[in-house]
């Protein structure tokens, strides 16, 4: 299968990177640079004709694809032309090869105060689950509902039906100030990204997207020319924690846990009850 790649394109002038014992290939100079600053660096494989590399640092990954030559590379996830992503087959591939030592270093959540850009990036996350949270929260949303309503965060395809309904089975607890639902925007289809990346731009992304649900046809256009990079970003943090599916629900519980639901919920209103935190 042919790959699709939704992803910034960089160019640079590849410098060598001494082999290791396994005699892996030259890796890019950006991607040394991070090595330098302390990032952890494991090779995928070659994949579709390109080297495949991950970077890991402060609990971040990154995911970088170098085609034959290495006069350019590729920063993002790769999917074929079903809609699968490809990427996941190869971080879980890995996994199997190195197992908790590869969860480790994704688990190291600590930051550097002294190069920290953003003041709340100067907080050091107990937990992966605080820093999973903190993604999401700067992730790029849609918000359904009262600002000051208790906040549910869940990843929305626009073309999943099982989003669909999932939007529809809280959607009157929404109309009634009972949640906000913020819609983390992807696209795990050439046209769904399109879309997606729409709904982040248009001035009335809510009505648009209540017609959309309501079966409006056109409501939420495929316009390719729309800049994608806040879609992208949302899917590096879906990549990065590990999410396969739409629906993924993520929200704070009253106890102040963090808690993830895979797919469409069976209580919504159990849900609604549990999620305590207010924006």
């Amino acid at each position: 299968m042919q790959p699709l790649l939704f992803v910034f394109i960089l160019f640079f002038s590849a410098a060598a990177f001494a082999q290791n014992p396994e005699a892996l290939p030259s890796v890019p100079e950006p991607i040394q640079n991070l090595v330098n600053e302390g990032a952890q660096i494991r090779y995928l494989g070659k994949e579709q004709g390109f080297d495949s590399w991950i970077t890991i640092k402060g609990g971040q990954e990154q995911y970088f694809y170098v085609p034959e030559g290495g006069k350019s590379f590729f920063m993002g996830v790769m999917f074929d032309n079903t809609g699968k992503l490809i990427t996941v087959e190869q971080v879980r591939k890995l996994q199997e090869k190195e197992g908790a030592t590869l969860d480790a270093l994704a688990g190291d959540f600590g930051f550097d105060p002294s190069k920290a850009t953003d003041p709340k990036a100067s907080l050091e996350f107990k937990t992966p689950s605080e820093q999973m949270y903190y993604d999401i929260e700067n992730a790029n949303w849609v918000p359904l509902g009262q600002p000051g309503a208790p906040v549910i965060y869940a990843f929305i395809d626009p073309q999943c039906s099982h989003c669909h309904e999932f939007v529809k089975d809280i959607r009157g607890d929404i109309e009634a100030g009972k949640v906000q639902l913020r819609m983390v925007m992807v696209g795990l289809r050439p046209e769904t990204l399109a879309q997606a990346a729409w709904l982040l731009a248009t001035p009335d992304p809510q009505g648009r997207w209540w017609k959309h649900l309501d079966g409006e046809k056109d409501a939420v256009p495929v316009v390719p020319e729309i800049n994608q990079q806040g879609v992208q970003r949302n899917l590096a943090v879906m990549q990065s924690w590990k999410f396969t599916a739409t629906p993924m629900i993520v929200y704070r519980a009253k106890d102040g846990s963090v808690k993830i639901v895979r797919g469409r919920p069976s209580d919504v209103k159990a849900l609604i009850g549990d999620a305590g935190v207010r924006s």
